[in-house]
């Protein structure tokens, strides 16, 4: 019920998380459309980047107001922190707070004087300002951190490479914010790097209980994960992608026209492949270097056909062989048979 610094922080991971959840999927799945040329209508979503903007902004973010509390000189508290707050982003429509100037929340008895309040993706969340600045600030002090280093068990000195005579910093250490605001932009920028799947977890209820399923709580979540945005997105759109190319390598044997080579374009390969399979025009689309598959089980149909299709060429393959065989091992005998004949003949 009181959430102060520590899930301000893990929030604010959540929403980068969420971030590139929308990017990696909303976004530029309908991106992708455009780009290849597919009739598309926009589904609308919530892009929460103006969340993030407003905790991780370099100038009036809320990170670097902290920061910024933290290290100026004079008397800094957490209500000279929220002032500062309700300053910059009293107009901010996911920041609430009673102590702002908007009027909004001027008589919003459920919100604290001592509080501000985050509409977050997932909802609202009421943080207290109480222990911000103390927590934000590095208290690390750094002889502690040189005695660390020099400790003889291995784990230990590595945890503390900041205490290395050779790296001695006599800058003020890095708060708590801004260190943990590095780590989930290397994380964000590692995960871009990657082709990330994702598992949405629902909790069926808040007991931990087993055969309780609370409605209410269960639709709370998907509507707050983005799920229906996704749900609608991958309904309008397409199952399955894949560059002309892949798609006639991987098929290509299901067509005599394409097997076992095709000379011409791969795009015309895979149109000769689809029209000889018979498969439903409004079942795929053509794009400008990749056949898009509207529904799943024309996958599953293109795959149950391929595998049907190795296991002929198998037994095609083995019979090949086995002729080789024996027709290797007749001219053998033969071969032999002569040569012995001849052999009989000239001392008979």
């Amino acid at each position: 019920q009181d959430n102060s610094f520590e899930q301000f922080i893990i929030n604010y991971c959540n929403e980068k998380l969420q971030q590139i959840f929308i990017e990696l999927t909303l976004k530029e799945e309908q991106e992708e459309y455009i780009r290849e040329g597919i009739e598309w209508t926009h589904i609308e979503y919530f892009n929460n980047a103006i969340i993030c903007d407003l905790i991780e902004n370099n100038q009036t973010g809320i990170l670097a107001m902290l920061d910024e509390e933290c290290l100026r000189p004079g008397t800094v508290t957490d209500d000279t922190f929220l002032e500062k707050l309700n300053q910059v982003c009293a107009t901010h429509q996911h920041f609430e707070s009673r102590m702002s100037k908007c009027s909004r929340f001027l008589n919003d008895t459920s919100l604290p004087h001592s509080c501000f309040r985050i509409q977050h993706y997932a909802g609202k969340v009421m943080y207290q300002v109480e222990g911000f600045v103390d927590k934000n600030n590095d208290l690390l002090y750094r002889d502690l951190s040189q005695a660390m280093w020099k400790a003889n068990h291995s784990l230990i000195k590595a945890l503390f490479p900041e205490g290395n005579p050779a790296k001695i910093n006599l800058k003020r250490p890095p708060t708590a914010g801004s260190q943990f605001k590095a780590s989930v932009a290397t994380l964000m920028k590692n995960l871009q790097t990657k082709n990330p799947n994702y598992i949405r977890c629902i909790k069926p209820n808040d007991k931990k209980a087993a055969h309780i399923f609370n409605e209410a709580l269960v639709c709370h979540q998907i509507r707050y994960l983005g799920l229906l945005e996704n749900v609608r997105v991958r309904r309008a759109g397409y199952a399955f992608r894949q560059p002309y190319e892949a798609c006639l390598e991987r098929y290509k044997m299901l067509c005599k026209q394409t097997w076992p080579h095709w000379r011409g374009p791969a795009r015309a390969g895979v149109e000769v492949l689809f029209n000889e399979l018979g498969i439903p025009e409004e079942e795929f689309s053509f794009g400008r270097s990749k056949i898009f598959i509207r529904n799943p089980r024309t996958l599953f149909k293109l795959e149950d056909l391929r595998k049907q299709r190795l296991e002929d060429l198998a037994t095609l393959i083995g019979k090949i062989y086995r002729g080789w065989k024996c027709r290797t091992r007749f001219l053998l005998m033969k071969k032999c048979q002569i040569v012995i004949a001849s052999w009989y003949r000239r001392y008979s």
